[in-house]
């Protein structure tokens, strides 16, 4: 049961982080279109440092939660199984998941620029850059789920 509890609430962070993951490049792409108007543009850019922060402690608490799913069974025997036993889909995904975190690293980067008054990509660079975590996040799915080797 106590398995149970830790997986949950690891997925219920893990989608807390993916929300910031897919909406602040979204606000990124709202900041490159927004022109001349700074009070828009600086409460977007309040908007986008306030999800990175929130992003970032999501992360932390999903980071715990998987490292005590992954390797809890060391210290807790009876209560958490091995269930990465023997299985190489964890490295994989744990793969995934590193450059899903480099690319939510960069869009930080790319918020302190924005902050700084530096140029941005383009916004259709940026709606771009938007979709590819979606394609990372369906392979980290995939293998969680189907655990193909």
């Amino acid at each position: 049961m106590t398995y149970l509890w830790i997986k949950s609430f690891h997925v219920v962070f893990v989608i807390a982080w993916m929300a910031t993951v897919f909406y602040l490049p979204r606000i990124l792409v709202n900041v490159a279109e927004v022109g001349d108007q700074p009070a828009v543009k600086a409460r977007l850019l309040l908007m986008g440092r306030r999800l990175y922060r929130f992003g970032h402690n999501m992360f932390g608490v999903a980071f715990l939660f998987g490292l005590a799913l992954w390797e809890g069974w060391r210290v807790f025997p009876q209560a958490l199984p091995n269930v990465v036993a023997s299985m190489h889909w964890i490295d994989a995904k744990l793969t995934l998941v590193v450059l899903m975190l480099i690319y939510f690293s960069w869009t930080g980067r790319l918020l302190k620029r924005a902050e700084k008054g530096e140029a941005l990509p383009s916004s259709k660079t940026l709606r771009i850059m938007n979709e590819l975590p979606v394609l990372v996040l369906l392979g980290i799915v995939f293998l969680v789920i189907a655990k193909p080797f």
